[in-house]
């Protein structure tokens, strides 16, 4: 069981431990083999650096109502998180924690915290709700802002495989129809739409931890 004040990285692992016996074997091979690959692949070239200016796009919110990453900011800072869906438990972990242990900083500084993925408006909402976020989630139909970062990726053949034996389809799932997802990333942006700082996560298992967060807010 995990606490409130527990890292990112503890709770994943909280989580692989509850799930590694109720899964099928093979399932757990495909996505480990994917997993290594992510691993072995690293960082993609290309990733947008400090100093570029943050790419934006015609987004939804969770009620599919037109909006921006610019107007989700109100002119001020923000810590801008891509996940890959509310169907990712990595993600799950990650966005709670930030809830719990990042919301109160940034709210301090009036910093947003924006989180955005390609999933439909409704997985959008299905994920503020499950996990009781009270910052702003939006979904970026086409991956836009994943493909501008640099950050779009899309699972193994294997492992969208292993996925369908598990009842999902991001076809489905996805607000443009793709299998496309972005590498968990989370950039900190200026008043001015300006990047400060990137971290970008390849393999989805992983995740910037909120202390690692709130040290890089002293570049604002």
């Amino acid at each position: 069981m995990t606490t409130i004040n527990s890292t990112i990285a503890e709770r994943v692992s909280a989580m692989q431990q509850g799930i590694a016996g109720r899964l099928p074997a093979e399932v757990l091979a495909a996505f480990g083999g994917e997993q290594a690959e992510l691993d072995a692949a690293g960082l993609p070239e290309g990733v947008l650096a400090a100093g570029a200016a943050m790419p934006d796009g015609e987004l939804l919110d969770a009620h599919g109502d037109p909006a921006t990453l610019e107007s989700a900011r109100h002119g001020r800072p923000a810590v801008v998180v891509t996940y890959r869906g509310a169907w990712c438990p990595y993600c799950n972990v990650a966005l709670r924690a930030y809830q719990e242990q990042l919301v109160p900083v940034l709210a301090e500084r009036g910093i947003e915290l924006i989180a955005i993925s390609p999933q439909k408006p409704d997985g959008s909402l299905s994920m503020a709700e499950k996990n009781e976020l009270t910052f702003t989630v939006l979904s970026d139909p086409g991956n836009q802002i994943a493909a501008a970062l640099g950050v779009l990726t899309a699972p193994t053949e294997s492992a969208r495989a292993a996925q369908a034996t598990l009842g999902l389809d991001l076809t489905a799932a996805n607000a443009d129809g793709s299998h496309g997802v972005p590498m968990p990333t989370v950039v900190l942006v200026d008043a001015e739409g300006t990047i400060r700082w990137i971290d970008v996560h390849p393999n989805y298992t992983t995740r910037t931890e909120v202390e690692e967060i709130a040290t890089a807010l002293d570049l604002l």
